[in-house]
């Protein structure tokens, strides 16, 4: 699988301050390695029919859906600014 980041996602991920950036990377890390990794807590959205969310953090979720075999990554954001 690859990472195929939307230019949307691109600007969420610019704007995260230096830590939290770091935290994506590793969270990205773990999808492409093993995407059933505990830690990433992946499920499917109930509004969204083909999207998926997971945790970077407590508080920050990562959207994405499968094309093929890459991740589009659509959104990084806190979990009630996605919602």
């Amino acid at each position: 699988m690859t990472l195929r980041p939307t230019a949307r996602f691109a600007a969420d991920y610019n704007a995260l301050p230096q830590p939290l950036r770091q935290r994506v990377d590793k969270a990205l890390g773990l999808l492409l390695a093993n995407s059933r990794h505990p830690s990433l807590h992946i499920k499917k959205m109930k509004r969204y029919e083909n999207r998926r969310e997971g945790r970077v953090t407590l508080h920050y979720r990562v959207i994405f859906t499968i094309e093929g075999d890459a991740y589009i990554l659509l959104r990084i954001g806190t979990h009630d600014l996605l919602r």
